[in-house]
């Protein structure tokens, strides 16, 4: 388990590429969900490049913590799904279909270890 989220953590640089430079990872400069008419390649786009680099380092360390056994990194696997939803959900219509996974991996993370199934996990 450890080792997805850290190959978790590391697929959220495409965010952060898309956001902060202009190198093709296959996002769109589409407009977020929210109201108004923000763009991923705006001002507000690029604060969420932050958003995406916090999810990216918190996977990484999760997973680390879950490699070595330690006792907290369930809670920062579930810290690190809601800033990667947080990342994510906004830019719906500019993401690739593949990053969207993503989506259903934090959400698989957070029902599984906020569960009973989550009880015996650490």
């Amino acid at each position: 388990m450890g080792i997805f989220f850290v190959l978790h953590g590391l697929a959220h640089a495409v965010g952060i590429l898309a956001t902060w430079t202009r190198v093709d990872v296959g996002f769109r400069d589409a407009l977020w969900l929210l109201p108004g008419p923000v763009r991923l390649r705006s001002p507000i786009g690029s604060a969420f490049g932050a958003v995406w680099l916090v999810a990216l380092v918190g996977w990484v360390i999760a997973g680390a913590g879950a490699i070595a056994g330690a006792e907290w990194w369930p809670a920062l696997a579930v810290g690190s799904a809601v800033v990667s939803l947080a990342a994510m959900v906004p830019w719906w219509d500019a993401m690739p279909p593949g990053v969207r996974l993503g989506i259903l991996a934090d959400v698989v993370v957070i029902v599984v270890l906020l569960s009973p199934l989550g009880s015996g996990v650490t």
